[in-house]
């Protein structure tokens, strides 16, 4: 009996934190979101679905050895990956280091976006994840450079 209130305090205790972690997030500005919603849907969508939710089996190599579009939701891996990094594989473009390619599997869009839709379409993306999802990238970005532009 002892053990599991001891169990179950703890637990609430890991509650409470992941709580206060979502609270300390910076809120996302709703205008910046909508126009990076407008820019995705625009310039990502094709690729990463509508809903961001990646192509299908974007897990699994094509025919020419690449990594399909992965989603951007919290079902993918994009919330692993700090601000400054975002903007340079939104901007640069990537070649992802798993194909067995050598050609960008993402364009880079540095010469159709601007810094500003880049950097919106990274705050709209962070409406796609979960509070504990954002509060890691928060802690990635803050770790990190800063986005440029």
């Amino acid at each position: 009996m002892h053990k599991l209130m001891i169990g179950a305090m703890i637990a609430a205790a890991g509650h409470i934190a992941i709580a206060r972690a979502a609270d300390d997030l910076p809120p996302l500005d709703p205008r910046v979101v909508n126009f990076g919603c407008e820019v995705y849907q625009q310039y990502c969508a094709s690729c990463h679905g509508a809903k961001a939710e990646g192509t299908p089996n974007w897990q699994k190599r094509d025919e020419r050895g690449e990594l399909p579009a992965p989603p951007h939701n919290a079902e993918g891996h994009t919330w692993r990956h700090s601000d400054a990094m975002l903007y340079d594989m939104i901007s640069k473009g990537l070649r992802d280091p798993f194909n067995k390619t050598t050609r960008l599997t993402m364009p880079a869009f540095a010469d159709v976006l601007s810094p500003e839709q880049i950097r919106a379409v990274i705050t709209y993306l962070k409406t796609l994840w979960t509070p504990e999802q954002r509060q890691f990238q928060a802690e990635e970005s803050r770790s990190q450079s800063p986005m440029k532009p």
